[in-house]
C-alpha cells in the first residue's frame, strides 16, 4: 500500500505546534510550571497529544510496509527495524511512548517535575523524528 504523504504531513505539523507549545512551557521555568495547574495540564496534554502524533505517523508507516505492530513502543522498534528511525532514537521513543500511556492510563501517579524534565530535555527526540520522516518521505 501506497503511504498517505499528506496524513503524514498534517502529523507533523500538528507534532511540530505541540512541540513550540512545549518549548514556551518549558522558557517558564520549573517554579512557575508547579505552581500552575493550567500550564501543567496543558503541557501534558501537549504532550499526548505531541506522541500521539508520532505514533499515528509509525503506525501508518508501518502498517503500510507490511506489518502490524502491537504497542505504541513496538510501532517505534519495527519502524527503526525497516531503517526510518535509529535504534537509539527508536528506544528512547519507546520510552516517550510509554510515559505517555502513563499519562493517559495513570495520570495520578504522574511526577510533575518528570513532565518538567521530558519537556526541557526529550522534545529534541521528536524534533530528531520529525528530520527522519521528512527525509524519508523525500524518499518515498
Amino acid at each position: 500500500m501506497e503511504i498517505d504523504k499528506d496524513l503524514i504531513e498534517r502529523r507533523l505539523a500538528e507534532i511540530k505546534g505541540a512541540i513550540n507549545e512545549l518549548r514556551d512551557i518549558g522558557d517558564l521555568g520549573l517554579e512557575e510550571f508547579l505552581t500552575n495547574s493550567h500550564i501543567r495540564y496543558a503541557a501534558k496534554y501537549l504532550l499526548i497529544m505531541a506522541i500521539g502524533g508520532a505514533f499515528s505517523i509509525c503506525n501508518h508507516i508501518v502498517v503500510r510496509k507490511g506489518d502490524i505492530p502491537s504497542s505504541y513502543s513496538d510501532c517505534f522498534l519495527k519502524l527503526s527495524r525497516l531503517g526510518i528511525i535509529s535504534g537509539d532514537l527508536a528506544e528512547r521513543l519507546a520510552q516517550m511512548a510509554k510515559f505517555r500511556n502513563m499519562l493517559v492510563h495513570v495520570y495520578w501517579r504522574i511526577d510533575d517535575e518528570k513532565v518538567f524534565e521530558i519537556l526541557r530535555e526529550d522534545i529534541v527526540d521528536l524534533e530528531e523524528f520529525i528530520r527522519a520522516v521528512v527525509r524519508y518521505l523525500e524518499k518515498v
